[in-house]
């Protein structure tokens, strides 16, 4: 079970006469560097040559010392083309539901000539995303009257929640370059807490000075010349590749080590686990109404496994206001003899009553901690304990080792979802627990969706209802064909259990796709080809190639020829074979049918940039294979027609 979140800990403070804080752009502006009368003559940085637009300048500042911690943000940038004009329409996102806000908002056009207009709307919030039934919003604007040439300014103020503390980063890279820019974070400190704050970096920009704590006890940096960041193809998690500064606040600063520091951690989440699941009696009597004793072992685990799965689960409900919470009068759960009784509770605590029934019907079971590689790559020397933010189990059956996340919805007995698979995960015993690593995961696509396609499908759309879901299939089928197509699902796929599949049927017409040459027709075999089409078009290379999970795709495809028409060439069987990825293609004459078997295999994972060549050759291949034909005829015409 993911859990993606900062460390949020309270804060403590002792009562003191509150101060008015007084806000203005001009109490900002002063440290803001004025804009200079080469900036406003600027045609081009030779630094980023071509680009549409540069961050001339950039000011972070962190204050994390008062009642609610917030972070002023300032960015300048310079209009070089028309296509950079698009910089003007600026997005914020925020999570509002978790009681953060854009205050403060303002911007400006400066002219060449030195002319101001400042901007004097009202930004709005917009819905961006959604997650797990919380909403991420946005604040947008439009800056003024930008023109090629203008200079650009905009600033606001994100406020956190009250009487929390947030572990915080400095992203470096910018989609745009960037010429100069300052950082700051003045932390949080209390002589009623233990909290303390440890930074760590990442890739910063050649000849970047580290943040330095200052006597006046504010962490600074500045850095120049950061290269604008590149979005490719499966690339790994942006946040791995981006030059960053990590800010973790953390009670376990007396370690010497790494070691030390997560045996520490170990034993404390230890506790924590064993405290909740401790309800032995209650779970062995649980347990008798789930299993049988004629049940295999396997078959036991499955059972609990299955009857978990049917608890109800908040983690992947609506977010409730406080109102309806207080309405509906439910309690939260103190233990696994409540989650069972009470018949739900979030997904942490499904997987540990998992962990308890299983304990109670015999097996060897223990709780690993793991990191999510969705947006990261864990690193333990680090110890940011906040980024083992995934929860599992490991149970033991007849010296098999089962990986399980009951409490991910949706996910099959035996698999975990995509972030958990190939992970280090701490596994907990009393003594500080031991690195251990999740399976890889194996998974394919048919015309049924299994594994963790059909996973993500369903939670996608686990709040939607009928229609939307059977839009969402319908234009997924029509992303997969590179051409307009008429397409409808005809049946109703199964959204709500935790099967290996989830079976989508259509009915489908391609328009033109048979080509007429003549008195023959050309019928493209690539017909579900269209994800692959524009993949990897880049003759260079950044960053590694990272695909979330080995995948296989697999077409299956017989079409009826119509009444007097028949095969007259088919293309060459293709099997090209990477290792590591293989392309498989065969069209057959079926007398009256023309059978075509395609198949796109990637057991990759993580390819460093020096293989870039051979992967973009191989898909190539793909496409070249993809744009072959069948060329039908009617049944008495010449070969030379």
């Amino acid at each position: 079970m993911c859990r993606r979140s900062s460390m949020r800990i309270v804060r403590w403070f002792c009562a003191a006469p509150l101060a008015l804080f007084l806000f203005s752009f001009q109490s900002l502006a002063a440290d803001w560097p004025p804009i200079s009368p080469e900036e406003l003559k600027m045609t081009e940085e030779p630094s980023a040559p071509g680009a549409p637009a540069i961050i001339l300048y950039r000011q972070v500042d962190r204050d994390d010392s008062g009642l609610t911690a917030h972070e002023n943000n300032f960015t300048r940038i310079k209009i070089f083309k028309e296509e950079g004009r698009k910089y003007a329409d600026v997005e914020i996102p925020f999570f509002k539901e978790r009681g953060n806000n854009i205050v403060h908002v303002g911007g400006r056009t400066t002219h060449p000539d030195g002319s101001v207009i400042n901007f004097e709307g009202k930004p709005f919030d917009k819905p961006i995303a959604k997650a797990k039934g919380l909403k991420y919003m946005a604040k947008t604007f439009t800056l003024p009257s930008v023109q090629v040439g203008s200079i650009i300014e905009y600033w606001y103020t994100i406020d956190f929640s009250e009487h929390l503390v947030f572990d915080s980063r400095w992203i470096l890279n910018d989609e745009l370059f960037t010429k100069h820019a300052k950082f700051s974070l003045k932390p949080y400190s209390s002589s009623y807490s233990n909290l303390h704050l440890r930074w760590a970096w990442h890739l910063l920009p050649t000849g970047t000075e580290p943040p330095k704590d200052g006597p006046d006890h504010i962490i600074r940096m500045e850095v120049a010349n950061v290269p604008n960041f590149q979005i490719e193809d499966f690339m790994p998690p942006e946040d791995e590749l981006k030059s960053r500064v990590d800010f973790t606040y953390s009670e376990d600063n007396d370690a010497k080590n790494a070691d030390e520091f997560w045996k520490k951690h170990g034993k404390k989440l230890n506790g924590s686990v064993e405290s909740f699941v401790d309800k032995r009696k209650s779970m062995q009597e649980a347990v008798g109404q789930i299993v049988s004793p004629e049940d295999t072992p396997e078959l036991k685990l499955r059972k609990i496994y299955a009857r978990v799965q049917q608890i109800r689960n908040t983690s992947y409900e609506v977010r409730k206001t406080q109102a309806e919470i207080k309405r509906e009068k439910e309690k939260g759960n103190s233990n696994v003899e409540d989650v069972w009784k009470r018949g739900y509770g979030d997904g942490l605590e499904l997987n540990y009553l998992f962990l308890a029934l299983a304990r109670a019907a015999g097996f060897e079971a223990h709780s690993i901690f793991a990191s999510d590689r969705r947006h990261y790559f864990f690193n333990p020397a680090l110890m940011d304990a906040d980024k083992l933010d995934s929860d599992l189990i490991l149970v033991k059956v007849s010296g098999k080792d089962f990986f399980c996340d009951p409490g991910a919805a949706f996910t099959p007995f035996g698999m975990l979802i995509w972030p958990e698979t190939g992970v280090q995960g701490l596994l907990l015993d009393k003594e500080g627990g031991s690195w251990v690593r999740t399976p890889d995961l194996e998974g394919k696509l048919t015309i049924t969706f299994t594994g963790l396609e059909a996973v993500s499908r369903r939670l996608e759309e686990r709040n939607e209802d009928e229609t939307d879901r059977k839009k969402t299939l319908e234009d997924e089928a029509r992303e997969y064909v590179p051409a307009a197509i008429e397409v409808e699902l005809t049946n109703k796929p199964d959204w709500v259990s935790s099967s290996d599949s989830l079976v989508a049927e259509y009915r489908l017409k391609i328009p033109g796709w048979v080509s007429g040459a003549g008195r023959r027709a050309l019928l493209p075999v690539g017909i579900f080809s269209a994800t692959e089409k524009n993949v990897f078009e880049h003759e260079q290379r950044v960053h590694p190639i990272y695909f979330e999970f080995p995948s296989e795709k697999i077409d299956d495809v017989s079409i009826n020829l119509p009444l007097g028409w028949q095969v007259s060439s088919l293309p060459s069987a293709q099997d090209r074979d990477l290792k590591g990825a293989r392309y498989v293609l065969k069209a057959e004459d079926n007398k009256n049918a023309v059978h075509l078997s395609r198949q796109l295999s990637l057991d990759l994972m993580f390819l460093d940039p020096k293989y870039y060549a051979a992967l973009r050759n191989f898909f190539q291949l793909v496409r070249t294979g993809d744009e072959e034909q069948v060329v039908l005829q009617p049944i008495g015409a010449r070969a030379a027609n």
